[in-house]
């Protein structure tokens, strides 16, 4: 592949390694798609091999690009439940029966309901008894993968462990020729997605439906059934428009000491994606990532649009990591601020802020409707200190800060001691520390940063913080300018340092976590220390800050590598 600005090729004879800049690395991953798309072999290797240094970031993205495509095949070739004839081309190589051929089993295939990534059902009769069903067969019949197999096994077995009057009920299972399938009563009627096909819900009908849906997922739940692909096509609603939960294709079985971030974590449906589902690092997938779901449903019915929805399923899973979803009300003014509320806590990035179960989250609907308070607007102790003390969505991305700020905290160290060792040397002049903080600093600030850009693409949040670091520096050398302008002697104002450093770890809490509060005020109480020992001043302050960053960086670079293994293993 070419692309504009890479004029390095494998016969240079200067050797100088090509580098990627974001817009390459995108334009990379996008003719590799492409290939993929097209019904190619995508070579991923030639391209590690062109551009060496940057080769286990290609293999990174273009591992989660795959992610993407998977998850796109569902969603946009995925029929809804609805009542659609058999009419497909008996050629169809997606097709796990010959529609000359209407039988499987001791059954009649009347005609095709839906099918997904994985299983296709049908409306069926059984030929004994008469009685109308929904069979449902691995969509790639005698072609499915072992990997198919499995994943049907787990939703039978998930299946077989529920019983309540929301949820789908399986009445048997069976094998016809190899093949696996099972038999579900049959809903006559339509899917929650075709209703929202029509705009927005009533806000206490919807209020009042999905109330019935919370109970279902929490007796799965509390069954040990995780389902992890909850979205209104999975919503069966009959006649008489009672729900009932369907698919439990994905759904992950929580056996006692199981992880929950094994493989299969990434699965879903990207618009009703928890951020858990879509990143390792997010937190585990579990009873708050369909309380997620279940959240992004209520969103659906009542603004008539998914929280994310963008023009690429990759684009939409970055919307459901990096962005908030826009508040209900914005969209539809008709939408009750109680029901927002209860809609955006369900949407929390960080599943502790969520709902703890799906029965609480009933709790809070039943009580809308009957008029009540709602738990949405709990202002407890321990409400606002998990508010108030827990990491924000954007916080992940510290974890390609880790090695780098265990490095700033060491170059911390060597500046300020260099500082106080010249202080302590009788130096008085202004401009052997100007330039310690201003070339000295700036020098490591560029080195820093270009270190940071061959870990991957900078994200906007990243640049975000290089602007509040830029600000620390600016602020740090106009202590100096201040007190020439004053008269006053050189390091006088050190104190300050603390002052304006502490303001900035204030606003790193209010971005990334609020763990970085606790460090501004260990920063700000460095200025008394600083006050009573003025001589060692620059290297009281330079203890203390650089003690923030390493065990920041500890803390982010152990996360970075448990990250890693995870990412391996699922």
């Amino acid at each position: 592949m070419s692309t504009q600005g890479d004029h390095t090729d494998a016969n240079d004879p200067a050797g100088v390694e090509p580098t990627l800049d974001d817009v390459r690395l995108s334009e990379l991953l996008q003719e590799l798609t492409d290939q993929l798309r097209a019904g190619g072999a995508p070579d991923v290797e030639a391209a590690v091999r062109r551009f060496p240094a940057h080769g286990e970031e290609i293999r990174d993205l273009w591992a989660a690009a795959l992610v993407a495509e998977e998850l796109a095949r569902p969603w946009q070739d995925e029929t809804p439940l609805a009542w659609t004839r058999l009419a497909k081309s008996k050629t169809d190589p997606w097709d796990p029966v010959s529609y000359e051929e209407s039988s499987f089993a001791d059954h009649d295939l009347l005609e095709e309901l839906g099918r997904g990534g994985m299983g296709v059902v049908y409306r069926a009769r059984h030929r004994e008894h008469g009685r109308i069903v929904a069979l449902k067969r691995i969509l790639r019949g005698e072609l499915a993968t072992p990997r198919d197999v499995a994943r049907f096994h787990a939703e039978t077995e998930a299946a077989t462990r529920l019983s309540h009057p929301h949820i789908v009920p399986l009445h048997y299972l069976g094998e016809h020729e190899g093949q696996p399938y099972f038999v579900m009563s049959y809903i006559d009627g339509t899917t929650l997605a075709r209703k929202l096909a029509e705009g927005p819900m009533n806000p206490l009908e919807a209020a009042k439906l999905l109330q019935q849906v919370c109970l279902a997922i929490d007796h799965a739940h509390r069954q040990g059934v995780v389902h992890r692909d909850l979205k209104p096509s999975n919503i069966l609603l009959d006649r008489q428009g009672h729900p009932y939960v369907s698919d439990f294709g994905l759904a992950k079985l929580v056996n006692a000491g199981a992880s929950l971030t094994e493989s299969g974590a990434i699965l879903g449906t990207p618009s009703y994606l928890a951020p858990e589902q879509a990143s390792v690092g997010r937190g585990v997938v579990g009873p708050a990532t369909d309380v997620y779901g279940l959240g992004a449903i209520l969103y659906q019915m009542l603004t008539g649009r998914p929280p994310f929805l963008a023009a690429s399923p990759l684009d939409t899973v970055l919307l459901v990591l990096e962005q908030d979803p826009v508040p209900p009300r914005l969209l539809n003014p008709k939408v009750p601020i109680d029901l927002e509320m209860i809609t955006l806590q369900c949407l929390q990035k960080t599943p502790e802020l969520r709902y703890g179960s799906a029965a609480a989250l009933a709790a809070d609907l039943d009580a809308f409707v009957a008029g009540e308070r709602v738990s949405a607007w709990s202002t407890s102790f321990r409400a606002l200190a998990l508010r108030f003390w827990s990491e924000t969505h954007h916080a992940p991305v510290l974890e390609n800060w880790g090695l780098l700020w265990i490095c700033h905290s060491a170059a911390l160290l060597a500046f300020f001691g260099l500082t106080n060792w010249l202080s302590l040397r009788g130096v008085v002049s202004r401009w052997p520390y100007v330039l310690i903080f201003s070339v000295g600093l700036g020098m490591w600030a560029a080195l820093f940063w270009s270190l940071r850009r061959r870990l991957g693409p900078i994200a906007f949040v990243e640049r975000q913080l290089a602007h509040v670091w830029g600000a620390g520096v600016v602020g740090l050398n106009l202590i100096f300018l201040v007190e020439w302008l004053l008269g006053l002697p050189v390091l006088s104002l050190s104190p300050m340092i603390a002052v304006t450093n502490g303001m900035l770890f204030l606003i790193k809490g209010g971005i990334l976590s609020g763990a970085y509060y606790a460090q501004a005020l260990v920063t700000f109480l460095t200025v008394f220390p600083m006050t009573m020992f003025p001589r060692y001043a620059p290297i009281i302050f330079g203890g203390v800050a650089s003690g923030c960053f390493l065990i920041t960086g500890i803390k982010y670079h152990l996360r970075y590598l448990r990250t890693r293994r995870l990412g391996i293993n699922v």
